[in-house]
């Protein structure tokens, strides 16, 4: 198949494609008239590094899983080289999920000292000027009525 073929089948552009050919990822035979040719084979590489990029890898990461298949194994992630991507990867995505679980922690934290102060009218809770905005004021009736006795 040609490379309009195959960037249409795998959902990407041509452009994308001469782009992953020079970094050495997507090799392209030619035909007599020098028209890039692809088969089968090309769009599972192509499908490996497109899925392994929705998962955040980057286009280096995908080299192993690539030569994995080059090499003729019926996975990209056959491969030890491969696994150790993988492992990479779990490692530096539980690196991120304790981090974000730090700072949740911290927000929940900031979130019940200000529900605290707030509710016991501390400072940096809510201005007492300010009760309609906070529910406690009177109705706005009652409080011309007042005003006006």
């Amino acid at each position: 198949m040609r490379i309009g073929e195959l960037a249409e089948q795998a959902g990407t552009t041509t452009r994308t494609l001469r782009y992953y050919e020079s970094r050495g990822l997507l090799p392209a035979r030619r035909d007599g008239n020098g028209h890039r040719e692809y088969d089968e084979t090309d769009l599972r590489l192509l499908r490996q590094i497109r899925m392994l990029q929705d998962f955040g890898f980057g286009l280096e990461d995908t080299r192993p899983f690539v030569e994995c298949l080059q090499a003729g194994h019926p996975a990209g992630d056959s491969c030890p080289t491969s696994l150790a991507v993988y492992r990479a990867k779990l490692a530096e995505l539980d690196a991120c999920i304790g981090r974000m679980q730090e700072i949740r922690t911290e927000v929940a934290a900031q979130l019940a000292r200000a529900e605290v102060e707030l509710s016991a009218g501390l400072p940096g809770g809510p201005d007492p000027q300010c009760a309609l905005a906070h529910g406690s004021a009177p109705p706005l009736r009652e409080a011309q009525e007042e005003a006006t006795t």
